[in-house]
């Protein structure tokens, strides 16, 4: 248990980080609307849209949380030339997340999720998007982008969702650019590239991630201290949805459960984590003391509907 004097220095310490977040950018939009009826032309309900709404998402989500706790993200990551990315843009505006850092690509489209909701509930989700790697011009530029922030930060997060920003020609040279600077590096990976993130501080796949990548038949235990000695994480963390977090590091395993009292919506949930997780270790906080409180600000999310960052209001009641 941490103490209210403990969490208080932790969580005093949040301002004015600053913390690189390279990944995936997104655009979430949700149609929020009644559903009284079915479709008279297939089995499907039909949904009164009544409101329409954009919000950051992917990696900017990261920011999002970041900035809500008090810290200073800076973004880099791609967007399209086109309509989408102007919205995700006057979003991140909006939210006063800075911008300078985004890389434009007219060759591909802003990703956008979009995500209809009815009675509190997500019917459907429909993904319009490009996951091929980006090119290799745009991959210098992210390379360029790191080396150019390096000297004036905290910490590194690295968000894959497997959309082509973070790949083999990038991922290593990033790394390589953070240790040179003794900057910590916190993933939060996708199946497609967990080879490739090697010596970082903070591995953080989710269950179903983690199996995709390990034998299922092997226990949790002995699946975990296996790949945190292969990929040499200093922390390995699986979040496991309603059955909270396990922690591995200093070879011992901890289970964290989950603080969600009730669940709406885990949209989201996993960038609450890396960010929350991030930024207490970067205040001071040990691994278990960073688990345990970003477990509980996930928590508090779930319990909204949508992609909703944490705030420091929600984090406080941690010592409730």
């Amino acid at each position: 248990m941490i103490s209210v004097d403990r969490f208080n220095s932790i969580s005093n310490a949040f301002k004015g980080k600053k913390i690189l977040i390279i990944g995936d950018l997104m655009l979430d939009r949700y149609y929020f609307g009644q559903s009284n009826r079915m479709s008279p032309e297939a089995p499907v309900p039909v949904v009164d849209v009544e409101e329409i709404r954009d919000n950051p998402g992917g990696a900017s989500n990261v920011a999002l949380n970041l900035s809500s706790l008090g810290a200073l993200p800076i973004l880099c990551g791609v967007v399209g030339e086109d309509s989408n990315g102007e919205k995700l843009l006057s979003s991140l505006n909006k939210h006063k997340i800075s911008a300078d850092t985004l890389i434009y690509d007219k060759s591909r489209p802003t990703t956008v999720k979009s995500r209809i909701i009815s009675k509190d509930h997500q019917i459907l989700r429909m993904d319009f998007e490009h996951t091929n790697d980006i090119s290799s011009e745009i991959n210098s530029k992210v390379v360029d982008c790191v080396a150019d922030s390096i000297s004036d930060i905290d910490g590194v997060i690295l968000q894959d969702y497997n959309k082509g920003l973070l790949n083999n020609q990038n991922i290593e040279k990033i790394i390589s650019i953070a240790g040179d600077n003794q900057i910590p590096v916190y993933v939060d990976p996708k199946h497609k590239n967990f080879s490739s993130y090697r010596n970082v501080k903070l591995f953080k796949p989710n269950q179903s991630e983690f199996y995709s990548y390990m034998s299922n038949e092997l226990d949790l235990e002995t699946a975990g201290f296996l790949l945190a000695n292969q990929i040499e994480c200093d922390v390995l963390m699986i979040t496991r949805s309603s059955e909270g977090i396990s922690l591995f590091y200093d070879s011992k395993h901890h289970h964290i459960p989950t603080k969600a009292r009730t669940i709406h919506d885990v949209s989201g949930a996993g960038d609450t984590v890396i960010s929350v997780y991030s930024l207490c270790e970067i205040s001071g906080a040990n691994p278990l003391e960073s688990a345990s409180i970003a477990n509980f600000a996930a928590g508090r999310v779930c319990e909204l509907v949508g992609v909703t960052p944490i705030t420091m209001a929600q984090l406080q009641d941690f010592t409730t």
